[in-house]
């Protein structure tokens, strides 16, 4: 009862002039603490910016192509589900390739400051499934499906930024941290669920996918969501201290 009535009260309190006023103070705080930052912080804070922008460009192009245009809708095309594409989706990916491509190369000529070998192993497999969709034109969908897991990051980077500017104790962090929560059990977990389901039900389709590009999307997947449900732990871990201290403070 006591982590419910946690986990509503800033959600409650975001519709309050104080709260409102406290999430104004950790936006300032954070623009008063870049000039204290270490070189090296400063590095990092320039690329989670390119991160979250990445982010919000990819996963809402996923979610236009995936739900709203009738791209991947059953009988909108008369080619197999896992055959279509369209300017829009090839542009998404190619623009994505460049991202992974250019944030692993700022990971490795930092490393390890900006992530370890997880990170390094998720942006290669990233790339390697993308580069095959994109020159292939098949299985887009389910690159579109993964790619719409981004929709996480920019809460991933402001739990980062409020950190970095010693706004841990914040409402804005307790939010963040409650939505980065539900984002990920949604974008990453159920989402996952729903990619292998599509799979199984479709896999009369998926078997028509050249060789490389058909073991790949049945190897690379699981590794993905494992790494998931790891940061996921991590992630409800975090919550619950966080959730926690809160009590302990009230």
């Amino acid at each position: 009862m006591h982590y419910f009535l946690l986990i509503h009260y800033p959600l409650l309190a975001m519709y309050r002039g104080k709260s409102f006023c406290g999430w104004l103070r950790s936006f300032q705080g954070l623009s008063c603490a870049v000039p204290k930052l270490s070189n090296m912080d400063k590095v990092e804070w320039k690329n989670r910016g390119f991160s979250t922008f990445h982010a919000i460009i990819a996963s809402s192009a996923s979610l236009y192509l995936l739900l709203f245009s009738d791209l991947f809708k059953e009988g909108s095309h008369n080619q197999l589900v896992i055959n279509r594409t369209s300017t829009v989706s090839e542009t998404i990916l190619g623009v994505s390739i460049g991202y992974f491509l250019s944030d692993l190369a700022m990971i490795v000529w930092h490393f390890p400051a900006l992530g370890a070998w997880e990170y390094v192993l998720h942006h290669g497999l990233s790339m390697f499934s993308i580069f095959l969709s994109l020159v292939s034109g098949q299985g887009q969908i389910y690159i579109l499906m993964v790619l719409f897991s981004e929709s996480t990051t920019p809460f991933v980077n402001l739990r980062w930024y409020l950190d970095i500017a010693g706004q841990k104790s914040s409402d804005l962090y307790i939010c963040n941290g409650i939505f980065l929560f539900l984002g990920w059990l949604v974008a990453r977990i159920l989402l996952f669920i729903f990619f292998f389901t599509h799979m199984l039900f479709h896999f009369d389709q998926v078997k028509e996918i050249f060789d490389l590009g058909f073991y790949s999307l049945l190897l690379v997947p699981p590794v993905l969501a494992i790494m998931n449900l790891f940061w996921f732990w991590k992630i409800a871990k975090g919550l619950v201290k966080t959730l926690s201290k809160k009590r302990h403070r009230q």
